[in-house]
């Protein structure tokens, strides 16, 4: 985005110098040529600094006292307006975080005497000031155009009279433009005041409750009054902002909070005042909400020194009419300010994100852990299901003891016996167990060799493997003690029965 300050309008050719590409216009009168600016007389002023270091535009993007000019105020001095964008402005919304909204901005001051004859002499040094008699006052007329312009020096134009001091807030100066603040939500009942301090946010946060209490005091240290601190916040230039609201508690026990504009117009009292500075207090201001008239009255009536058509076009450009309100910006200084305040939220952003990526991290590691605590559990789940399963194949040995094998039971055997025969089956899985065996010999081998590519189990786990498989194997060893028993008890039977049937045929013979 480049700077235009814009141009005054005029006639005659441009004619560039060679002083940082500054443009005048040729005239008849007399070449005097001021301080090596290459400016020349000419009583109707057309002055551009357009070209000033920076790229021209064929939009005019700054015009100020347009009213003036066109009404004959300044005899030659004219300006032209364009409905045109301005090429220097802040679309960008800016939180300032302090609710300020400047002053002089609810309401147009009133021109006093002074005032009108500090507009009449300014409006003398930059047309036609009578310092010198001749052709001279062309060149300082331009010359306090000049100064005019930048917001800085002084403007001689009479021998009789004090020249005019020319600063940033003069309606010439073409170093403004018009950003963005965030409007307070909070309401007069919630009794919030701002207090800017001149320290460090941690002196204050060191000494929060003797500040306190210094606040209490200056408030007649009455007992019904409880002061309390909203927040407190990191402002550029080593200043910090607190917040701050008063608690009254009534005779019957109830309870309110002091109104923002009663505390704030308690602080503004002179004697109180300066008790706040004392304690380092630069600034206080009350954070309540724009009504809604105060928000059209500002928006309808232009700051002091700024452009209708350039407000006009603010509100237009404004990103969120309902949060966001045109502010003016005068001078680098006020520009800085934004840009420091900025970098501060900024700051406090990327703080608060580092918090929270902190957090994040900590429940990452929170969850490994509770995932390996789980798995752990159900290792121990496992293994008391084993134990259990045990139990339950002695309860039942114990409960069928004595009884003959049931059918069930009996394809329980046979079906225990054809997976024997398929273990030991050569071609099954005993030959694959084999072939299994036989690979991990191998890589157990070349693991000897290249021991970055040997594997290792986990001892618990190991530990828990061979467990189960003890189990298992003493799980069958007793079901085939078992099965041998019923067949020695099945061939006693059948050994009675061949007994008995030999002497029944005796006697019947």
């Amino acid at each position: 985005m480049a700077f235009n300050f814009g141009a005054a309008a005029g006639t005659g050719a441009a004619n560039p110098t060679g002083f940082g590409g500054l443009e005048t216009t040729n005239s008849t009168a007399s070449g005097f040529n001021f301080g090596g600016f290459g400016l020349t007389a000419n009583p109707a002023v057309n002055f551009n600094i357009g070209n000033f270091g920076v790229s021209t535009t064929s939009t005019p993007p700054f015009n100020f006292g347009n009213s003036l000019a066109s009404a004959g105020a300044f005899g030659g001095f004219g300006t032209t307006t364009t409905t045109a964008a301005p090429a220097f402005s802040f679309s960008a919304p800016t939180n300032t975080g302090t609710g300020a909204l400047g002053s002089g901005l609810f309401s147009q001051p009133t021109q006093t005497p002074a005032q009108s004859n500090q507009l009449i002499n300014t409006a003398s040094a930059l047309s036609a000031p009578t310092l010198l008699g001749d052709e001279r006052d062309a060149i300082l007329a331009k010359w306090n155009q000049l100064q005019a312009f930048w917001g800085t020096g002084k403007g001689y134009f009479n021998n009789n009279i004090a020249p005019v001091e020319f600063t940033q807030e003069n309606p010439f100066c073409r170093f403004k433009a018009v950003g963005y603040s965030l409007m307070p939500n909070n309401k007069d009942e919630d009794g919030l005041v701002v207090l800017v301090f001149n320290r460090k946010e941690t002196d204050i946060r060191s000494q929060q409750q003797q500040l306190v209490e210094s606040l209490h005091k200056i408030l007649g240290g009455n007992q019904t009054l409880t002061v309390n601190i909203e927040g407190v916040k990191t402002m550029p230039d080593d200043q910090t902002e607190v917040i701050i609201y008063v608690v009254e508690r009534s005779p019957n026990g109830t309870s309110r909070r002091v109104p923002a504009t009663t505390l704030y117009a308690h602080f503004e009292q002179a004697n109180i005042k300066s008790s706040l500075q004392q304690l380092g207090v630069s600034l206080s201001m009350a954070r309540t909400e724009l009504s809604p008239a105060q928000v059209k009255q500002l928006l309808q009536n232009p700051p002091a020194g700024v452009d209708p058509i350039i407000w006009e076009q603010a509100k237009v450009d404004n990103p969120d009419p309902d949060k966001l309100i045109p502010v003016p910006m005068v001078g680098f200084k006020e520009l800085l300010r934004r840009l420091k305040v900025q970098d501060q939220m900024t700051k406090q952003h990327q703080t608060r994100l580092d918090i929270i990526s902190e957090d994040i991290s900590e429940l990452q590691k929170n969850q490994t852990t509770t995932m390996a605590k789980i798995a752990q559990y159900k290792r121990k789940l496992m293994a008391l299901s084993h134990r259990t399963l045990q139990v339950l194949i002695k309860q039942e040995i114990q409960r069928k003891s004595g009884y003959a094998i049931q059918a069930d039971e009996e394809q329980l055997r046979v079906q225990l016996d054809t997976i024997q025969c398929e273990l030991n089956a050569p071609t099954q899985f005993k030959g694959r167990l084999n072939e299994l065996m036989s690979q991990i010999r191998m890589q157990n081998h070349f693991g000897a060799v290249r021991a970055e590519e040997r594997y290792y189990i986990d001892a618990d786990l190991l530990r828990e493997i061979k467990q189960h498989l003890k189990q298992q194997q003493e799980g069958l060893s007793h079901l085939i003690s078992i099965i041998k028993d019923d067949l020695e008890d099945i061939k006693l039977i059948e050994h009675g029965l061949n007994e008995s049937i030999p002497i029944r045929g005796g006697v019947f013979s």
